[in-house]
């Protein structure tokens, strides 16, 4: 596959992946937590997912990167950066979530 396509596609993942803990009340999207509807998913629970979903979007990119060619080893700065990068890609969800008024 085309490196540019493949980049691409990781960018899109991140974004995807990052803001999926804000727009659904559920474990992963997949796993029900509660019945009640007044229940809200804690920020702890929240944001235990935006860490394994860096991990999960990092493992895909590196399976990537290992397919293109030589996976390049990383330094403490590589995954500190790409945190850092991670959690501004979830603001936008994060603002929808917990600063937007509801008008309700």
């Amino acid at each position: 596959m085309n490196v540019s396509l493949l980049s691409w596609c990781v960018i899109l993942l991140a974004v995807l992946a990052a803001n999926l803990p804000f727009f659904n009340q559920q474990l992963f999207a997949l796993i029900p937590l509660s019945k009640s509807a007044a229940y809200h998913k804690p920020v702890w629970v929240r944001l235990l997912e935006l860490i394994v979903l860096y991990f999960l979007v990092g493992a895909i990119a590196r399976f990537f990167e290992a397919n293109i060619g030589n996976a390049f080893a990383q330094g403490w700065e590589f995954y500190a950066v790409t945190g850092c990068l991670f959690l501004v890609l979830a603001y936008p969800g994060y603002v929808v979530r917990y600063l937007r008024k509801s008008h309700a």
